[in-house]
């Protein structure tokens, strides 16, 4: 007979305000039931009675951890409604600053797992070292440490310092020998192996059947990924490669972020090579803006933790509506797939590989 208890929806794992209610035999999973809501602010209702440019502040505090990721969906589906095209450095720089995104936040991934498994605090140490650096080079393109709001209508707020470019290559050279050093240290582990290797298995069937997506789709063996399936910006001429694994647990959803950063790096630094001369900036901001061109938009995005799409009906000044397909919210409906049958142990582990934020599921 099984027993139901009570995980948060406080909870130092939960990685927000989450509710899970768990049924187990013995300390064998036998159902999850997430209970969401906790962080709901109602942002997709909310951006209708703002201009346009005045929500991107918002919908960064959708994924605190990824704030400019949210930031450029936004303004790429406005641009979409207004018809606005992105100057053509401006493509470079939202392209490099979105990597160094993806790598700040992979880096929090990564400590954040380790921390859930409850003994390895030194990487959680040595991973945000790490991230520190990258945040000072965001900051250093934005003015900004964790807000940036640097997404302006064809370009960008600051274009990137003279010293942007011998900064981050210094960096990148730094961060290919960590991550080295951070497969030696993890993969060496015995107790890192045993909690991941063949825990919590998602097929790629199971994956495609629940609309799985970003590194939790792609460690199931589905190499769908929108930056080479839909490429945008310049991502078709940087000859960006989606990364995929095949066993679905939680090693290979580890794996995929480690080759994905390897990956950020090394559009960054082709990136940075390729960068035309020109003029990056957007427009200023404005309360009265040009009207929208396109009545429906659809935008679709590669944020760190999975696809995003914004789906915008525009009216002349502001949205009519906005309905946000948030990554987290569809990956974590996946967790009660991949847990069930699993230790309770396990189950903080793999909620850990899927890298939730609350926040991104609740909106």
């Amino acid at each position: 007979m099984s027993t139901r208890i009570n995980i948060g929806p406080v909870h130092p794992s939960t990685h927000g305000v989450l509710h899970l209610a768990v049924d187990i035999e013995g300390d064998t999973i036998k159902d999850v039931e997430p209970h969401i809501g906790f962080l709901h602010r109602g942002v997709e209702k909310l951006v209708e009675t703002r201009m346009y440019m005045q929500s991107p502040p918002y919908m960064e505090k959708l994924d605190y951890v990824a704030p400019m990721s949210y930031d450029e969906a936004y303004v790429a589906a406005v641009e979409a409604a207004l018809g606005v095209e992105v100057k053509e450095r401006a493509q470079y720089v939202r392209v490099i600053e979105l990597e160094l995104q993806r790598i700040a936040s992979h880096l929090f991934f990564l400590g954040a797992l380790c921390n859930d498994m409850g003994q390895m605090f030194t990487m959680f140490m040595w991973v945000f070292e790490d991230r520190d650096r990258v945040l000072d080079l965001l900051q250093e393109a934005t003015g900004q440490r964790m807000f940036y709001v640097n997404m302006r209508l064809g370009g960008v707020t600051m274009d990137l310092p003279p010293d942007f470019t011998d900064n981050c290559i210094a960096f990148l050279d730094h961060l290919d020998k960590r991550i080295t050093e951070y497969e030696k240290y993890l993969e060496k582990n015995p107790v890192f192996i045993e909690r991941t290797k063949g825990v919590g298995i998602l097929s790629a069937e199971d994956a495609k059947a629940l609309g799985v997506t970003g590194p939790t789709l792609r460690a199931s063996g589905v190499p769908y990924d929108v930056r080479s399936a839909k490429p945008y910006y310049v991502y078709g001429k940087l000859g960006f490669n989606a990364v995929k694994l095949e066993k679905g647990d939680n090693f290979a959803r580890y794996r995929v972020r480690i080759l994905e950063m390897r990956e950020s790096s090394r559009l960054v630094r082709e990136a940075l090579s390729k960068i035309p001369d020109g003029d990056a900036l957007g427009a200023p901001i404005r309360l009265i803006g040009p009207a929208a061109k396109n009545r429906v938009v659809t935008v679709s995005r590669e944020l760190p933790r999975g696809e995003c799409m914004m789906y915008m009906v525009s009216d002349p000044q502001r949205p009519y509506r906005l309905s946000i397909r948030s990554p987290c919210f569809i990956n974590l409906y996946a967790l009660p797939h991949m847990a069930r049958g699993q230790r309770l142990a396990d189950l903080f582990s793999i909620m850990g590989s899927l890298d939730l934020v609350m926040a991104c599921v609740d909106r």
